[in-house]
């Protein structure tokens, strides 16, 4: 493996957390990134058990943690703004045990200092094609001159480009969910810190989350029909929840207008990636662009970085056999991710979006007992 030159695509979790572990057992990565910087955008950052474990492996365990985010209480709410339903999660502002939410901006800054001066890096590049040779595979990129590497790793999302040209259109592995979402992050206090308030109506639930003198706003609904969208059309994006939360009660309105004039603004359907091989040949997935389980999981990064470190444990164990390494990365991971793609799928029809006032209410109801 030393000195094997290595491609990256994507400076997300996923690749970030790729990028440190080949570099780690010895290869030459290269991380190319179609945008002009790493990506910040998105909710907060989940840390499970598992991945606590990989992030001291990793030696920035405490690093992470002093960056931990948390909520203490659920609050349901109606129409007019009345409590209905509290959850209460910690009894205090130290969130127990070792797990970790934590910003993604934070995130990403943390990993990307690990890698300073070890990685490179090519943004605003991405991957035009690929063409498998006797000991490599050449990469043509849209800026700048064909390179050869031994490996490439696609880490570049569920609308992954790397997947669709080495193995076939989104459409084959992409399962919906028959909901969408949208998250937007506004620099104010909407709701007390450490607190989660949700209100919902039939087919439709508004969430804030206040941390850091931020607050998530997050609007998801669901449709049985599939809704067209272009996902790197904003304006588009932001018309769709538009139509469907105007004049819905609560905050809605208020909260329309705040996402209007965020910068911050993300939108996608609940959609799993589900594939029979995360690898062909020389070029293996990680994150969700093999398996993303959708944000119903809360779970996408903490997969990313298993992914990446199974990864590179599967190729130390094998001396660098790219063959057999990928088969037991497939074979050790996929079996945790198809049992989260369950909850998740479970988790958009029971917790996130209900379907009538009588599951509303009487979730609201339940949550007093808490």
């Amino acid at each position: 493996m030393k000195d094997q030159k290595v491609l990256i695509s994507g400076a997300s979790i996923a690749g970030l957390s790729t990028a440190w572990w080949l570099n780690h057992i010895g290869y030459r990565v290269t991380v190319v990134e179609l945008a002009a910087a790493p990506r910040i955008d998105g909710a907060a950052v989940d840390l499970n058990g598992p991945t606590v474990e990989i992030a001291k492996r990793m030696g920035l365990y405490e690093q992470l943690k002093s960056y931990r985010l948390g909520v203490d209480r659920i609050e349901y709410k109606n129409a007019d703004d009345v409590t209905e339903g509290t959850m209460i999660i910690n009894e205090g502002p130290e969130s127990p045990g070792d797990e970790i939410e934590i910003e993604r901006e934070k995130f990403v800054a943390v990993l990307t200092g690990a890698l300073k001066n070890k990685v490179e890096f090519m943004f605003s590049n991405s991957i035009a094609g690929l063409e498998e040779i006797a000991d490599g595979i050449t990469v043509t990129f849209n800026h700048g001159s064909p390179q050869i590497y031994s490996l490439v790793i696609g880490c570049d999302g569920a609308h992954s480009g790397t997947r669709k040209i080495w193995f076939g259109p989104e459409a084959a592995y992409a399962h919906s969910l028959n909901a969408y979402f949208s998250i937007s992050i506004v620099n104010k206090v909407l709701v007390p810190q450490r607190t989660m308030q949700a209100f919902s109506v039939p087919y439709k639930s508004v969430m804030l989350n206040a941390y850091n003198h931020k607050t998530d706003i997050i609007f998801m609904f669901v449709s049985e029909t599939d809704i067209p969208y272009n996902y790197r059309d904003t304006a588009q994006q932001r018309q769709i929840i538009t139509a469907q939360f105007e004049g819905q009660g609560w905050r809605t309105t208020e909260l329309l207008k705040e996402i209007e004039q965020s910068e911050s603004f993300y939108f996608d359907r609940f959609c799993q990636i589900k594939m029979p091989s995360w690898s062909k040949g020389r070029v293996v997935l990680v994150g969700d662009a093999a398996y993303c389980p959708s944000p119903a999981a809360g779970q996408g990064g903490s997969l990313a970085m298993q992914g990446a470190a199974a990864i590179a444990d599967a190729l130390l164990k094998h001396n660098g056999n790219h063959e057999l390494a990928f088969t037991e990365y497939d074979r050790n991971l996929r079996p945790s991710i198809e049992e989260i793609q369950t909850i998740a799928e479970q988790n958009v029809k029971t917790n996130f979006v209900l379907k009538t006032e009588e599951e509303i209410r009487r979730r609201n109801a339940e949550a007093k007992l808490f």
